[in-house]
């Protein structure tokens, strides 16, 4: 009997610990659930923030009001321009990536690469000093004294501009900007000609008005006193 009772302790026992360890079990799973739907809630709350805003030359300056950096490889490859509008995607591992979705007007000028006091690289453009990003000089290897290919905003002032590529290496850039500039001003003469033959053409139609004016006042008094002569010779051989 006394054994009998002992077996059923130790049968409780044991059914007792294995319902601890499957207990602990069952815990550990869901919290690994727990875990996972949490990763999985954080990874489509970050997946879902897209964030717009304008470079600055540096970073992108969103429309919350907060900056947001920006990589210094893409700026310098894409050539982002200070106005420039991005759109900011956050990934789901908490990466930025970045979309150019506006740029701004753009115009190229000439100028030659320079270091201040500190040793920070600027172009020196049109008597203007402009910031430009390290990695800009760095990836086109360019030396102060070196004369690049500046980009900047059209229709604004700005501190920042964009390398597009050395003198030496873009020739045909080069080219290109001055036959741009050539042409411009070529079109700009053309119109101020224009202009000018139609400022004489109507001068000439004015004057031509002015000197047919007289002739036509002359015709009618010789017409009139060619009828006044009829009238005396009609007279005469009346008489």
């Amino acid at each position: 009997m006394e054994e009998s009772k002992q077996n059923k302790i130790v049968l409780l026992r044991q059914m007792i610990e294995n319902a601890e360890r499957n207990i602990a079990g069952a815990k550990q799973i869901l919290q690994q659930l727990d875990a996972g739907n949490s990763r999985r809630v954080q990874s489509d709350s970050m997946a879902s923030q897209i964030i717009e805003g304008a470079f600055d030359g540096e970073k992108m300056i969103g429309m919350d009001g907060k900056k947001y950096p920006v990589p210094v490889n893409y700026a310098s490859k894409s050539k982002l321009v200070e106005g420039d509008l991005l759109k900011l995607t956050i990934t789901d591992d908490g990466s930025f990536v970045y979309k150019q979705i506006s740029p701004i007007e753009r115009r190229k000028i000439i100028g030659t690469v320079m270091k201040d006091s500190k040793g920070k690289y600027y172009i020196l453009a049109e008597q203007k000093k402009y910031k430009v990003l390290l990695a800009s000089v760095t990836y086109f290897k360019a030396k102060e004294g070196d004369e690049v290919i500046l980009v900047v905003p059209k229709e604004r002032v700005s501190k920042w501009g964009a390398i597009e590529a050395l003198m030496d290496e873009s020739s045909a850039d080069a080219e290109e900007l001055a036959q741009d500039e050539e042409d411009e001003d070529e079109n700009s003469g053309r119109q101020a000609r224009k202009e000018a033959d139609l400022d004489e053409e109507n001068s000439t139609q004015d004057l031509i008005e002015d000197e047919w004016t007289p002739d036509i006042d002359e015709i009618k008094k010789e017409a009139k006193f060619q009828d006044e002569e009829k009238e005396e010779i009609f007279d005469d051989l009346s008489g």
